[in-house]
């Protein structure tokens, strides 16, 4: 049966843990699993800019056995108005999965709906759940688990970032906190789906605008870049209280992690200090987007071949 991962909570918790049981595997052993032998062709498409998910998509279908057909926008009639539709019917006949970084949700919804591979969403402006699988994944890594542990996300709570934390977190069995102004706070529906979710995993969710509130015994910090692609127009001054600090992780827990998705811009919603100190595990996080996605391929491809 074909699966597709468009969103955090298209997975199960089970699910979310195998996948992540997966990703611990690939990193003991990157060539423990080979699905993409052949090499089949996974299609990898970018809307947008990108490092880190060009890199780690690009290694991790190697290092699976395959070949990373990537194509941007422009160079693809795609980027000319071809539908969305066509594209996927002509994708689905010639490759294994389709991984696009696009714009619109609706955009990876509509090409899933027309393919009979798996599509992942590589970013969307409302969500980025493969990021949040490889944060899950060295949040576990520290931690020891995620069930029980309280991740607070501090700066922009309107963004895809603030909206995968919730519903991944909240799946995990996380308590999530999002810190925000007024104005950038999560889209309520989210909340809501996410608040649903933690009820049956004994997780949390809850969204304040006072950012000590929320950063205080935090076992988490997180937080991500103010200005997301295509969002230049935002008044940065609202969210410097937002910023992830030396003073914010004196609120947190003793032993507190941060993350950041990269890239960073040091002295704004992060500090120097902070992002490259001992609290840190954003490297890890970086190098887990690989690890991750990996798994998160091998485990899309055996629902589509059946394997249990």
């Amino acid at each position: 049966m074909v699966r597709h991962f468009l969103r955090d909570d298209d997975l199960t918790p089970a699910e979310q843990a195998r996948i992540l049981d997966l990703a611990a595997e690939v990193k003991r052993d990157r060539f423990a699993r080979r699905p993409l032998e052949g090499p089949r062709t996974v299609a990898v498409l970018f809307d947008k800019p990108s490092t880190r998910t060009r890199i780690s998509f690009a290694v991790g279908i190697a290092e699976l056995g395959g070949h990373a057909l990537i194509m941007d926008a422009g160079t693809s009639q795609l980027g000319r108005g071809e539908t969305i539709s066509d594209t996927a019917k002509v994708l689905e006949r010639q490759v294994a999965a389709i991984v696009w970084r696009t714009s619109g949700q609706e955009r990876v919804e509509e090409m899933a709906a027309a393919s009979s591979v798996p599509v992942v969403n590589a970013l969307t402006d409302q969500f980025h759940p493969c990021q949040i699988l490889a944060d899950l994944q060295t949040v576990r890594e520290v931690k020891g688990g995620l069930a029980g542990v309280t991740l607070t996300y501090l700066g922009d709570g309107a963004n895809n970032m603030a909206h995968s934390y919730l519903l991944g977190g909240a799946t995990a069995g996380m308590h999530v906190r999002i810190g925000a102004p007024d104005g950038y706070l999560p889209d309520p529906r989210v909340v809501a789906d996410a608040a649903r979710i933690a009820e049956a995993t004994g997780g949390s969710v809850a969204v304040t605008t006072d950012a000590k509130a929320a950063a205080e015994n935090a076992d988490v910090l997180a937080t991500d870049t103010w200005v997301s692609m295509g969002q230049d127009a935002k008044d940065l001054a609202v969210f410097a209280p937002y910023a992830v600090d030396e003073d914010k992780v004196a609120l947190a827990a003793p032993d507190v992690a941060v993350l950041h998705c990269l890239p960073a811009y040091r002295g704004k919603e992060i500090s120097a200090a902070v992002l490259d100190g001992p609290h840190s595990v954003v490297w890890d996080e970086a190098e887990n987007r690989l690890h991750a996605q990996k798994a998160l391929l091998v485990w899309l491809l055996e629902q589509q071949d059946g394997v249990p």
